[in-house]
Parts: structure tokens; sequence; C-alpha cells
């Protein structure tokens, strides 16, 4: 039977609970979803937006990516909650530190894809998540980084500029229509990186609701980490 790809539908994969274990000694609750009978060609690791706003790992946009990737695209996605961040999986410990502290969790992150020996890892931030992208990305052996309505609340002049001239991809969606940055204005703040691809998503949102607009940034998140994968299927034979 063919259904339709859309909403909170979930494709078949291998679905593990997972911690994490941070270098000042907490502990972090997430999930890593596997293509179901392959290895992966290619991992995610996701930032969730701001926790204090109401984003966590399964902000829809992260859910849909663990839910749809694994099986249209052989891709790994690794989702977490940041220190103090609550969702159905758990709670993760610690308190939100605004960013800094979360160096910690990236890093936790990061060594967890190391050990599991994940292959050609990206980090996928969205909003919040994409400040620590921008700010701990370079300390790190990823192939990339993709940008999701990118504030550029937290992240300096200088660690935007840290990635101008580096060999890692660096793309960000933005959303025509966004509360915070729009292309205009993310132009002039991305200009010290001559590199980064610059997509402007036509009457896009910072939440990017809607089946469209999910379809868009999953078709650019694997344009950018797996292309071969492209067009992404709209229909699942169960």
């Amino acid at each position: 039977m063919k259904m339709e790809i859309r909403g909170a539908l979930e494709l078949p994969a291998r679905r593990d609970e997972i911690e994490l274990h941070t270098l000042d000694g907490l502990t972090l609750v997430g999930e890593l979803a596997l293509p179901a009978h392959t290895d992966p060609v290619a991992t995610l690791v996701t930032l969730h937006p701001l926790p204090t706003a109401g984003g966590f790992m399964d902000s829809h946009i992260l859910r849909k990516a663990a839910a749809r990737l694994p099986a249209l695209a052989d891709i790994a996605v690794l989702r977490f909650n940041t220190r103090g961040t609550s969702s159905p999986r758990g709670t993760s410990e610690g308190t939100f530190d605004g960013g800094h502290a979360e160096r910690f969790d990236v890093a936790a992150a990061m060594q967890f894809v190391h050990e599991r020996g994940l292959p050609h890892p990206w980090l996928v931030g969205w909003s919040f998540g994409t400040e620590l992208a921008l700010k701990y990305g370079l300390d790190h052996e990823i192939d990339g980084a993709i940008l999701l309505s990118p504030p550029l609340h937290r992240a300096t002049e200088a660690e935007v500029a840290a990635w101008a001239g580096d060999a890692r991809e660096l793309v960000a969606l933005i959303p025509e229509l966004d509360d915070y940055l729009r292309p205009e204005e993310a132009a002039k703040r991305f200009a010290s990186v001559p590199g980064i691809k610059l997509i402007e998503v036509e009457r896009g949102r910072h939440l990017w609701v809607g089946e469209s607009q999910t379809r868009r940034v999953l078709t650019e998140i694997v344009a950018a980490v797996q292309p071969d994968a492209l067009p992404l299927p709209t229909e699942w034979d169960f």
C-alpha cells in the first residue's frame, strides 16, 4: 500500500535511544536513527531551536528528518536534547547556558559520532542550533554545517568570519519572511564568508510550518549531504 509521505509519518529505520556524556559530567538524552537495512552514507548531527522558547530534539523539522531521511537517503540522523532540555525521550541533565556551556554538548555528540564510526558528519542547526554550529562546528571533524533560519543573535562577527576559507561547507537556508534574519540582511551579515551557500526560500518562515516547507528544507539538506538521493520520493510503499 502506497502512502503519501507527509506530517508525522515515520518510515522504516533502526532507532536507538542513546545517551551522550559531556566533559563537564552531564548525561544528555537522544536518539540515533539509521537506515533499516544498510550502512549510512552520511550523518546529520542535529542541533535544536532555543529550549527556552520550546525548542527540543522533537522540533518538527528535526523529527521529520529522523523519520524520513534514513529510509529516503541512507542518512543517519542523531538528535539530542541539549543541557536542561526536555522531550518525550526524557530530560538532559544540567541547565540552559545561553550557548556557552552547550559547547560541551556539541562535543559530546561529535564524540559519539566518532566512537560509533558514523560517516561524513554534518551539523544541522535550526535557529539557536545554528549559533552552536557556527560557534563550535570548526572545532570538530565535520564535512560541513547547514543552518536553518540562522538568527545570528549569539554567534559573533569573528566566529562567523572564522569559516572563511575553510574547506568545510557552510549552507544557510534563509526564509524570505523570517522573524529575525531575512535574505538581504543575511547577505550582509555573512559577507565575511564568501564561500557560504545562501539559499533564499520564497515564502519561507522561521518555523518552516507546512509540508511544502518541510519538503524544501529536507531536499536542501539532502542536496548538500547526499545529492545522489534526489529527488526525494513523496510516497512510500508499505
